[in-house]
């Protein structure tokens, strides 16, 4: 599944303690999203899905993704359908191997593409 990455216009990626999550953008946006953070090596703090603003809004506030600010946090979203976000969060949760972790459902794993492999299909927000 061909998935839509958001970042930036200037084609930076969304720094997540700095992002207006009051932006129109988030409006009703349900999808699934990927926190990493910079540093010597980046890696994967969490992976996640449901309402974009509610759960990014609630990980600015939480001190297991927290833990890692000092490295610079980023954070991308897609949306995809309910039905699918299960699916999706199993393989990300797989590929990507992320520090913080929670229970993930026995769903069927859904390919999708990857923010940092670049497509034609990546969005600027």
């Amino acid at each position: 599944m061909q998935l839509n990455w958001i970042k930036y216009n200037s084609g930076k990626w969304c720094p997540l303690n700095s992002l207006d999550l009051r932006s129109p953008h988030f409006d009703d946006f349900e999808g699934v999203y990927i926190i990493w953070h910079g540093g010597k090596k980046p890696a994967v703090v969490r992976v996640g899905q449901g309402n974009i603003r509610d759960r990014l809004t609630h990980h600015k506030n939480d001190w297991e993704i927290q833990a890692y600010k000092e490295l610079g946090l980023y954070v991308t979203w897609a949306k995809a359908a309910k039905e699918h976000r299960d699916g999706i969060e199993v393989y990300l949760s797989k590929k990507l191997k992320p520090m913080v972790r929670r229970h993930i459902t026995t769903a069927k794993e859904i390919t999708v593409n990857l923010p940092w492999v670049k497509t034609d299909q990546t969005v600027n927000a």
